[in-house]
């Protein structure tokens, strides 16, 4: 025991004679584990699938009080929005192997590519790291989108992870995701209308809307509030989608020519991949046609 810790004291101490010992070496390993190692045997394997899409998804919790307690508009709130986009450009600008996002609300869904290898494909790990920079992100950028509204208390998020072995399985989901969206602002926009601005009660406006179908709520905008629901904002109606992009940018640079006293202001154009956010429809064909790099196994 003694000989082992005079190798660990010299290895630590850089002696060349105790770097290049095998013994020495041997020893400090089996310094390392101790009789409480055991307790890692309790850890559960939570590996994802391979060849498998890997959706992260996060809600916001208790968001309707949130929402409420810090006067978000209604029925949709562009501050909120928009920081909520902007969080969810930290993480991919974070985590660069997500191919694609998308939200609505208070939810955003992450998709990493089927291959990805990121954290040896360990779901806690995929989650709590998407969550946690979320989270951190909500917090540090709110004062930016928020001016004149403090934040009075810290926001949750929880998260899921889902996995889906096709294409298919991946463009259902999120045009499920796109559906919820078509059906909670019709109802939300509807609702609220019905309170601004018909002086109804919270309760009165569901009892209202309650086993109306779209076409009914349609109506209602129309006939009552002269509101073509297909004219409200595409990004209340369609949610955000997030890709990465080429992006040419115009940058001035200073440079010295030949035969020049004085340096000059020269426009430099360079190509930089970006998070870019779209207001469109994914739920038909046209969007995967537009951008088949998403899907593309070699991406």
């Amino acid at each position: 025991m003694l000989g082992c810790r005079r190798a660990a004291s010299a290895v630590a101490a850089g002696s060349g004679r105790w770097a290049g010992c095998v013994r020495g070496r041997r020893c400090l390993l089996s310094m390392a584990k101790s009789k409480f190692e055991y307790v890692r045997d309790f850890e559960a394997d939570d590996t994802c699938l391979p060849n498998c899409w890997i959706v992260v998804r996060l809600d916001g919790r208790n968001f309707h009080r949130f929402s409420e307690q810090h006067e978000f508009k209604k029925p949709n709130d562009d501050r909120a929005l928009h920081l909520m986009t902007k969080c969810a450009q930290t993480v991919m600008q974070e985590l660069e192997d997500i191919a694609i996002a998308y939200g609505q609300s208070d939810e955003y869904s992450f998709v990493f590519k089927k291959k990805s290898r990121w954290f040896k494909r360990r779901a806690s790990k995929f989650m709590t790291h998407v969550v946690s920079q979320f989270a951190s992100s909500y917090v540090f950028y709110w004062k930016d989108y928020f001016k004149d509204q403090q934040l009075l208390y810290p926001p949750g998020f929880d998260g899921r992870i889902v996995l889906y072995p096709s294409n298919q399985n991946l463009k259902d989901y999120l045009s499920w995701r796109q559906a919820d969206c078509h059906i909670n602002n019709l109802y939300n926009t509807v609702f609220w209308m019905l309170v601004q601005r018909s002086g109804l009660t919270p309760v009165q406006a569901q009892d209202r809307l309650q086993g109306t179908l779209a076409g009914d709520k349609n109506e209602i905008l129309f006939s009552e509030f002269n509101i073509n629901y297909n004219n409200e904002p595409v990004m209340y109606r369609k949610g955000t989608v997030l890709i990465w992009q080429k992006i040419n940018e115009v940058m001035t640079k200073k440079i010295k020519l030949p035969k020049e006293a004085e340096e000059k202001e020269v426009e430099v154009t360079r190509t930089r991949t970006k998070v870019v956010p779209l207001h469109c429809d994914i739920i038909g064909d046209q969007f995967w046609e537009e951008y088949p790099e998403i899907l593309a196994e070699d991406s």
